[in-house]
């Protein structure tokens, strides 16, 4: 068990605070209670242990919707051959040829780097999104373990398509059903639509409905991607999605959909699947930006950008503010709902026992009415000081302590040298 002495503690949900102990237990489902007393240390049980937080503030960890593992590497690559002139030639040009370049040891510092910067950025639990078409073996495996040494709990998929051909898409399924098997938690990962046939996305939906999870794919992230679909198929996206039995299925992640249409919007409305927003990334590949009111479902994540979930809520609120009138508390709720997706996983690391204590002391009083205003406009990662992850602390005084954060960077930045050696 772990105690928590004078802390202020902000209700996730409600915003509520309140002022004293409490008892953090430990488990992928483990509780939070407001204690009266903290044990005398002579009392303690073996294991158990209080944490100081001298009245700072502590709230339920952050959790990102939609990342992108495989790209923690690019950071500073070497140009691509030309300069792309569209959303396709940004693919091709950039993340298509750094994927293929990808083996099992870049696959590991890209998620240890990762971890080490959302276990700093206060998150606690991430929902990837892998590519790495020539290595796709023991992939996800790979992954989880490196999240798992830092601390982050995770659900994972493998980024199917047949852009790179038939037998690396198969290569991609059986990835699933290797890790599913052995008792991973993820999605069936699917690129987009433009990338992924007919065969290989009915194959998709059977492993997720075998396995009782959703399909994680991108879609009409750009106006190309719907032109294809209703050229190739007569349909839109969300329609070719829907007709597939893709948004049957309540776990299901549709990434972006910036482009779909009054019909598509209104297919999802009545759908129990999740849309994630990525404003930052849409910024950056100018693809515009989209307005989500018309579903309750809709999370946030980076896109692989970066692995802060603050900074990801503040750029998604100060852009849907011209977009779509978004108001904190609506843009907040966004930040939150992620929490309502990993809960239709059951016990996976995502629970009330992820924890952050935030070193915030602002020039100005916060109390449970203008705590929104804090977060959007006051609060940065630069406030994490301590991390709690199932109940044990990661974080600490703003440093990793179950891993060696120069190890982990220096192993980076080996990998990213063989990557980038690679690409040129």
């Amino acid at each position: 068990m772990l105690y928590l002495r004078n802390a202020v503690m902000i209700d996730a949900e409600t915003l509520a605070l309140t002022n004293g102990h409490f008892a953090v237990e430990e488990g992928p489902a483990g509780a939070v209670k407001a204690v009266a007393e903290i044990p005398e240390a002579v009392n303690l049980h073996a294991g158990n242990r209080v944490l100081d937080c001298k009245g700072r503030f502590v709230t339920r960890a952050l959790a990102c919707g939609h990342h992108h593992i495989y790209s923690c590497l690019s950071r500073g690559m070497p140009p691509a051959p030309r300069q792309p002139k569209s959303f396709t030639d940004i693919l091709e040009q950039i993340w298509w040829r750094l994927d293929k370049c990808l083996d099992r040891d870049m696959t590991e510092a890209s998620a240890l780097a990762t971890a080490l910067y959302l276990a700093k950025n206060g998150v606690a639990f991430c929902i990837d999104h892998h590519a790495a078409p020539h290595a796709v073996e023991g992939s996800l495996t790979t992954i989880a373990r490196a999240l798992d040494r830092v601390g982050i709990g995770h659900l994972l998929c493998h980024e199917t398509s047949d852009r790179d051909g038939a037998d690396i898409a198969r290569q991609s399924l059986e990835e699933h059903e290797r890790y599913f098997a052995s008792g991973g938690k993820g999605h069936v990962g699917l690129h987009a639509s433009f990338t992924v046939c007919d065969d290989t996305l009915n194959a998709a939906v059977a492993l997720a409905r075998k396995y009782g999870t959703g399909i994680h794919i991108h879609v009409a992230e750009a106006a190309s991607d719907q032109e294809h679909c209703l050229t190739t198929y007569g349909r839109t996206v969300v329609r070719r999605l829907k007709d597939a039995g893709v948004l049957d299925l309540p776990k299901t992640i549709l990434g972006h959909c910036v482009h779909i249409s009054e019909e598509d919007r209104a297919i999802l409305a009545q759908s129990p699947c999740w849309i994630v927003q990525n404003t930052e990334s849409n910024q950056n590949n100018n693809v515009g930006l989209a307005a989500y009111g018309y579903s309750e479902r809709v999370m946030l994540g980076t896109d692989g950008m970066h692995s802060d979930m603050i900074r990801s809520a503040q750029s998604s609120y100060f852009a849907g503010i011209s977009v779509e009138g978004i108001t904190p508390a609506a843009a907040y709720e966004r930040l939150r709902n992620v929490h309502r997706h990993t809960a239709l996983h059951g016990p996976c690391g995502d629970a009330q026992n992820n924890l952050v204590i935030l070193d915030y002391d602002s020039p100005t009083p916060l109390h449970e009415h203008n705590v929104l205003g804090h977060i959007f406009y006051g609060l940065t990662a630069g406030h994490v000081d301590t991390v709690i992850s199932q109940g044990r602390v990661i974080v600490e005084n703003r440093r990793l302590t179950r891993c060696n954060e120069e190890e982990i960077l220096a192993f980076a930045r080996q990998q990213a040298k063989r990557l980038w050696n690679r690409l040129s």
